[in-house]
């Protein structure tokens, strides 16, 4: 089992705080790593929970809306740690309105957390991997409208579709370097962004009655996943994005 340990590494996880940050946070250091972890606020609870583990962890409090920081938690990363491995692309945020009435701001502000900075964090992230010579991963988190349009939230659509392209763009050009980009595509998840689908007891009912497993995924569920595309056992692995969705996409 060699091939899916973390030993030694060090993982860089964006929106760490709760939900599927944390959750992909806790796999990772559960398979041996060591954690940076990347919010907008304090990531307390992550950091007491990763340290329970045995594992070294840290946090950095940036806004993800903006550029302006990539390269501040590159250099803050490699500065605690030593050197930086394994980077998860998982902030992200979503607005609902009707594509009739979608505002500037609404398609802007998740473009710029969704797409903009999950490609030059790559960018950041990737150069360090080359400037250590050691190679290293890349994991993106898209989502089921990677594949779909959705309803009501067009920026979403537009930015997770981008994500699925841009992984395979990276990884056309950076596998030379021993660098993996793949992604995972999450279904529907009890996270804090599908709440109001989920309090609307009609929709949460559609939604359960077209996934074959019967339920909303948890962020335990994208764990494995991620330790397998942090791994060497995903070495052959580049460019691909991997649905995590209860069979939701079979239907």
């Amino acid at each position: 089992m060699e091939m899916f340990s973390l030993k030694g590494k060090v993982a860089i996880v964006t929106g760490a705080r709760t939900g599927l940050g944390q959750g992909i946070a806790l796999a990772l250091a559960e398979a041996g790593a060591d954690i940076i972890g990347v919010g907008s606020t304090t990531l307390d609870e992550t950091e007491k929970l990763v340290t329970e583990m045995g594992r070294k962890f840290h946090g950095i409090s940036k806004d993800l809306h903006s550029i302006e920081f990539v390269e501040e938690i590159i250099k803050e990363a490699v500065e605690k740690m030593g050197h930086v491995d394994i980077l998860v692309n998982n902030a992200g945020i979503i607005r609902r309105e009707d594509a009739l009435e979608f505002s500037e701001k609404n398609w802007d502000d998740v473009m710029d957390i969704n797409l903009k900075t999950v490609f030059f964090l790559s960018q950041a992230a990737a150069r360090q991997y080359m400037k250590q010579e050691t190679g290293g991963k890349i994991i993106n988190i898209a989502s089921m409208l990677s594949y779909q349009g959705g309803v009501r939230v067009p920026s979403y659509t537009a930015s997770k579709a981008g994500i699925k392209g841009i992984t395979m763009a990276m990884a056309n050009e950076w596998a030379k370097y021993n660098i993996n980009i793949n992604a995972i595509a999450p279904g529907y998840m009890a996270t804090d962004n599908t709440e109001a689908l989920r309090a609307d007891e009609k929709r949460n009912q559609d939604i359960l009655d077209r996934i074959p497993q019967g339920r909303w995924g948890t962020k335990e569920d994208i764990g494995g996943p991620c330790v397998f595309l942090a791994s060497e056992a995903s070495s052959y692995m580049n460019g691909f994005t991997v649905a995590v969705d209860g069979g939701w996409l079979a239907r």
